[in-house]
């Protein structure tokens, strides 16, 4: 069974400069996800999607493969995940290769680990899905959130202002690290999302959006204790 892994990784990025290839703890971020990939053994190969000949060079410095660079078109700041992984398997295609299933695995998700990879493969093959991807718990629920309209706050669902948390049933947001698509069901609906995707459900310790240099600095706090947690566990 065919399987590729894509790192989507462009050159620009206006809130951290060259977000991709920054040092965290030590090493280029997007080190880790191509090592994640690598170990899991799940991959016939492992290539970086990128514009930029630094993130390029980086990225086979640490094990990946970069047969083409990505157009201009898929490089700006409106293409979106799904038209990145869609020219990624045109240019296979053109080279006469195909994968029966993609692993898309974002450049800065270091808490991306081997076994996350392999968890939501078999999810992904077993139960027959077209994508499968790791998710989080919402910390507080959802139902009893807040808004603010004419400078005064207020329920946004006024029914559930006197629920009890723990009877409200618990919502999941994507944790942002990577995807599995079966390549026909993403060709056929060019969506990482369909009616027939499933989750593994993650700590919250280990994820961390990575938008500001205040994230960076939170993942780097979380990613410490992720591994003192797994040398108390051993």
């Amino acid at each position: 069974m065919a399987n590729l892994a894509i790192i989507p990784a462009r050159g620009g990025s206006k809130r951290i400069p060259r977000k991709n290839i920054k040092p965290f703890l030590g090493k280029p971020i997007i080190a880790y996800s191509i090592e994640s990939a690598l170990k899991s053994n799940l991959f016939d190969e492992v290539m970086v999607s990128t514009d930029d000949e630094e993130i390029a060079k980086t990225a086979r410095d640490y094990g990946a493969k970069v047969p083409f660079l990505r157009s201009n078109d898929n490089a700006n700041d409106f293409a979106i995940l799904a038209d990145v992984v869609e020219e990624v398997i045109a240019n296979y295609s053109e080279k006469n290769q195909s994968f029966e299933n993609i692993c898309c695995i974002l450049p800065t998700a270091p808490f991306v680990t081997s076994s996350k990879i392999a968890e939501a493969y078999t999810k992904l093959t077993k139960d027959d899905f077209d994508s499968v991807f790791p998710v989080l718990e919402f910390s507080f629920p959802i139902q009893r959130s807040l808004k603010i309209a004419d400078n005064k706050i207020g329920m946004v669902w006024s029914k559930y202002l006197n629920s009890r948390s723990q009877d409200l049933e618990p919502r999941y947001h994507d944790s942002g690290q990577f995807y599995w698509l079966k390549t026909t069901s993403f060709n056929n609906n060019k969506k990482l999302l369909t009616d027939n995707s499933g989750a593994i459900v993650i700590s919250e310790l280990h994820a961390q959006d990575i938008d500001t240099e205040t994230d960076w600095k939170l993942a780097e706090i979380k990613y410490k204790l992720m591994l003192n947690d797994q040398k108390n566990n051993l």
